[in-house]
């Protein structure tokens, strides 16, 4: 917005990285500047009801810590609706087609907590979780992730997660869930 010349609505919560993109730097150009927030919520429409799949996560130099809230949810949709939270291209078809570690690390239910050490595991494969020695680290993780959330006004962390499910999903249904109940069954 920043860049566009337009003066951001009072309800983002974003701030401009402009300065990052001109500084000419590499790595930690603002020392302010060493934490990531991200959130997800609905994205896809391949869930019973349109339901998303509610996740926060929390990025720092060193771990990555991320809050599923129901991991009872494929994350990147239903597998009877094709996955719809990802292109349906070669590679989607090869790993779903194999159902083995590729398949769980890419499509599989995650666990309600995920914690990894960036240095030695950049691609995230090695959940720490539950491992006793990072229960700490898991904890202040979770805790600083709350904490900043709430004071950006999150409403899942303000207690109204279910503002959430009111918002429909408006664009072409052709791969809800609903939908592939209704066409996919025999006449």
């Amino acid at each position: 917005m920043e860049v566009a010349g337009l003066k951001p609505a009072p309800s983002l919560t974003g701030k401009s990285f402009l300065d990052i993109l001109e500084s000419g730097k590499s790595g930690i150009v603002g020392p302010t500047r060493d934490v990531m927030l991200v959130g997800k919520e609905r994205h896809d429409p391949g869930r019973p009801h349109d339901e998303g799949y509610p996740a926060r996560a929390i990025r720092t130099l060193q771990y990555f810590y991320v809050r599923n809230y129901e991991p009872n949810r494929w994350p990147a949709g239903n597998p009877e609706t094709g996955f719809r939270n990802v292109y349906d291209g070669p590679a989607e078809e090869s790993v779903t087609s194999m159902f083995d570690q590729y398949f769980q690390l890419s499509f599989g239910k995650r666990p309600a907590e995920e914690l990894y050490m960036i240095e030695k595991d950049p691609d995230c494969v090695q959940n720490l979780a539950e491992d006793p020695k990072y229960a700490t680290v898991k904890n202040e993780l979770r805790e600083r992730m709350e904490k900043m959330l709430r004071e950006e006004g999150d409403p899942r962390m303000l207690g109204n997660a279910a503002f959430f499910d009111t918002i429909k999903y408006t664009g072409p249904a052709k791969h809800s869930y609903e939908n592939f109940l209704k066409y996919s069954q025999p006449k």
